[in-house]
This record gives structure tokens, C-alpha cells and sequence, in this order.
């Protein structure tokens, strides 16, 4: 039996990218030492603020 995780995440976002724009996404993963998902999320949240978007949900 799996375990139980607090915030679960079951929603999966895809999107297409250009070789150079995976090159640039693998670059910052490395630079960060994260990954793409913690990544992404970050991104999301500093835009959102950047546009006074609400980030309750």
C-alpha cells in the first residue's frame, strides 16, 4: 500500500518545446540543482506575483 502524501499533486501539465528551449530547461535544472517540476512550480509563483495574482488556493 502506498503511503500517504500531504499534498498530493495529480494534475500533469505537458507542453512542446524546440531542442534549444530543452537545452535552455536541462540548463537552469543544472544551475538550480532542482528539478523540472520544482522548477516549473517556481516559475509559476514569480509570474503570478510579478501580475499581483492571488497564489491562495
Amino acid at each position: 500500500m502506498g503511503r500517504y502524501k500531504e499534498d498530493p499533486r495529480y494534475n500533469v501539465i505537458s507542453l512542446r518545446m524546440t531542442d534549444e528551449e530543452r537545452a535552455m530547461l536541462e540548463e537552469l535544472v543544472r544551475c538550480n540543482g532542482t528539478n523540472i517540476s520544482d522548477l516549473m512550480r517556481a516559475a509559476l509563483f514569480a509570474h503570478a506575483e510579478s501580475l499581483k495574482l492571488t497564489t491562495e488556493v
